[in-house]
């Protein structure tokens, strides 16, 4: 029995291994999310996207994210610097930010979850198995219910 999709997320990778953004890609196509999926590749690019800033400016096209999938070795800014940015900031308090990570050192991990992720995951190896979590996590998310926003005064 084939599981209906409830709703569809837009999901932020930010990603500067290819072979991994690669491999989500193909997972994508290969499940056949019908999700909106955005890859940034550095820290200062994915903040740039949560802030409609530089090429982001238009939140038509680039909607704000249900998730964030954040590795922590990003360029530029790392993903504990942008995790740290997303947290300061009322309007993504509740976001979901799941690290998604090659890292194995127990600080990482814990700094993660000082700053407010919501998950720590250690990529596993091969494309199977990375392809595996990234459908779990699928599943998972499209049956967790958002935080509703409250609206502007």
């Amino acid at each position: 029995m084939m599981m209906q999709e409830t709703r569809n997320l837009t999901i932020l990778m930010a990603e500067d291994n290819p072979h991994d953004v690669l491999a989500t890609k193909r997972a994508w196509e290969q499940f056949g999310f019908g999700n909106h999926l955005h890859i940034v590749s550095d820290g200062e690019e994915c903040l740039e996207y949560l802030f409609h800033q530089g090429k982001y400016l238009e939140s038509n096209i680039f909607p704000d994210p249900d998730l964030i999938l954040l590795d922590l070795k990003l360029p530029k800014l790392d993903g504990h610097q942008v995790l740290q940015t997303i947290r300061a900031k009322d309007q993504f308090r509740f976001l979901p930010v799941i690290i998604l990570t090659n890292s194995t050192l127990e600080r990482d991990r814990n700094k993660g979850y000082e700053y407010g992720c919501t998950a720590f995951l250690k990529k596993p190896v091969g494309y199977a198995n990375f392809a595996n979590l990234l459908k779990s996590l699928r599943t998972f998310w499209s049956c967790v219910e958002p935080y509703a926003k409250p609206l502007s005064a």
